[in-house]
């Protein structure tokens, strides 16, 4: 079945594009992490009481969730890499790239884990991932009240400091891709989007004869 789906994903890579699967992944948590920075901002600015309790609750439930995509996404990647594009070559930019994945990667696997922590320690009600699947708490429950609010106040620093590692990557990541496409005139931010006929493009959906076969040069 893997190699199934490599042989699905190639035909995207041979293109220079990522596979749909991988664009879902890419946009799906590209939204939810817009969403989260934004309901935090909100969060801030409610009372103390049960309305910020609830929407703490929210926002716990849906970096779970996020939790779960970075995990699902990380294996889809190992299983089927992303394609060679017209950035993949050596130079500090592709070095740039890599290193800021990685630190999403961080920050998406990063914020639920600590967002989690913080929750397990003072004793909320139990999650559920996006309202569905339930989630328990981290086995704090026996750890020393001191040791508790320790892990409480570092988790609170960690979770602090991917925030504005977060802020400070999404525009640099945005304004990388932008100038890789209209600058550069580089594939990349093509690869990432769905596939559209090209204008002035003829469409024969009824004509059996397969399209010229291209050649692969990687998952996708």
């Amino acid at each position: 079945m893997i190699e199934a789906i490599k042989a699905w994903a190639a035909r995207y890579a041979a293109d220079g594009r990522y596979s749909p699967v991988g664009q879902i992944f890419h946009w799906t948590m590209a939204a939810l992490i817009l969403f989260q920075l934004g309901w935090g901002w909100r969060m801030s600015r409610i009372d103390a009481g049960g309305d910020k309790l609830e929407a703490f609750r929210v926002h716990a439930e849906l970096g779970l969730l996020m939790l779960v995509l970075a995990a699902l996404r990380a294996i889809w990647r190992m299983i089927v890499p992303g394609p060679v594009n017209d950035a993949d070559r050596l130079g500090w930019q592709t070095v740039a790239a890599y290193v800021t994945h990685i630190l999403f990667y961080v920050c998406f696997f990063g914020l639920p884990l600590s967002g989690w922590a913080m929750w397990s320690v003072v004793g909320g009600e139990p999650l559920e991932v996006a309202g569905i699947l339930p989630w328990p708490h981290m086995p704090f429950d026996s750890l020393d009240k001191g040791f508790q609010w320790w892990i409480l106040d570092w988790a609170e620093g960690i979770h602090a400091l991917l925030i504005i590692l977060l802020v400070a990557m999404i525009p640099l990541h945005v304004g990388a891709a932008l100038k890789h496409h209209f600058w550069d005139r580089h594939d990349v931010l093509r690869g990432m989007l769905p596939e559209l006929p090209e204008d002035g493009a003829e469409t024969t959906p009824h004509d059996g004869t397969p399209p010229p076969a291209r050649r692969a040069r990687a998952g996708g």
